[in-house]
């Protein structure tokens, strides 16, 4: 029976689902105001910049 390794490999957090969720949000609220595109531009760019600090944080752990 094989050993467990001793380190394991940490997981990683994902930051894709706050640019999903960014994207669907900012296009429902761009909707609202008749500017769903422009909406739905800005929800992912949030979402990305949101994905990118976790990514960040991540990564000086």
């Amino acid at each position: 029976m094989a050993s467990p390794p001793e380190h394991s490999p940490r997981s990683s957090m994902a930051g894709g689902f706050l640019i999903a969720v960014g994207a669907m949000l900012g296009a429902g609220i761009g909707f609202l105001f008749q500017e769903a595109t422009r909406g739905f531009l800005l929800g992912a760019a949030a979402g990305a910049g949101m994905a990118i600090a976790i990514w960040l944080i991540d990564r000086r752990r």
